[in-house]
């Protein structure tokens, strides 16, 4: 199998950047895209030339550190799949692929294929937390959940936090990876204790860095964790209902 490669260079943050192509000849289609870029900058280093910069770590699907644009898609062109798992057997044998870093107005380049993606912790840091005191957590059968409530609460919590929900949507919303995590903690009955103060602290850090919903849905074509599309309405869903419960309190 041969592919031409067309791959983002860009030195550095705020640097100018340019694609650069390079012809793979002998490939495997069962190799993954992450492969493919190990193949390619071995080569680079075997002739003494600069590696491309890229992120990864399991290589499971479980991480979501290897978020790339492959061919302008987030990941890649299989649905739901994260750029470790897509194969070259999605692409003809000749043709000429781009991969590209993950683009977003809130995802500054780093390096090369690799982007800052620091504004999805900060969401995570306003409430995406349980707060117990030490040592007085309660023992895990004391507090019973039913299996279906539990099932659908690890539906949403799969959400493995790679961005790319944000840069498929054309509006640069991380709706569904904020409303995930919402929705996951609301459904269980500690964290749930804390619902309208973290919904108020997360959206409020979300609506400052992220892009408005516009129902796309983009965004749960390319998830690799399969989050429903449900966890976009669960923003607003968790904004009013703080709103609420703030009125109430008074």
């Amino acid at each position: 199998m041969k592919l031409t490669l067309e791959i983002w260079r860009q030195p550095g943050p705020g640097a100018k950047g340019c694609f650069e192509y390079h012809t793979m000849d002998g490939l495997d289609g069962s190799m993954s895209v992450l492969e493919l870029l190990d193949r390619l900058n071995e080569q680079l280093v075997n002739a003494g030339k600069e590696p491309f910069t890229f992120e990864s770590d399991c290589r499971e699907g479980i991480c979501g550190a290897c978020g790339i644009l492959v061919g302008g898609r987030p990941h890649g062109p299989e649905r739901n799949t994260p750029a470790c798992h897509q194969r070259l057997r999605s692409f003809k044998d000749d043709s000429v692929v781009r991969i590209e870093p993950l683009r977003s107005a809130s995802y500054p380049v780093l390096r090369d294929l690799m982007v800052n993606r620091h504004k999805l912790d900060e969401i995570l840091q306003a409430g995406g937390y349980v707060s117990v005191d030490a040592g007085t957590a309660p023992d895990a059968d004391s507090v019973p959940v039913d299996h279906e409530t539990v099932e659908n609460a690890l539906d949403f919590a799969a959400c493995i936090g790679c961005g790319a929900c944000v840069a498929a949507c054309p509006n640069g919303a991380a709706h569904l990876f904020l409303g995930a995590k919402l929705t996951h903690l609301a459904m269980l009955p500690l964290p749930s204790k804390e619902r309208a103060r973290r919904a108020t602290a997360m959206i409020a850090v979300a609506d400052e860095n992220f892009g408005p919903c516009s129902n796309y849905g983009e965004c749960a074509a390319v998830c690799p964790a399969n989050v429903p599309l449900s966890a976009v309405a669960a923003v607003n869903k968790e904004r009013l209902r703080a709103v609420f419960a703030r009125r109430l309190a008074k």
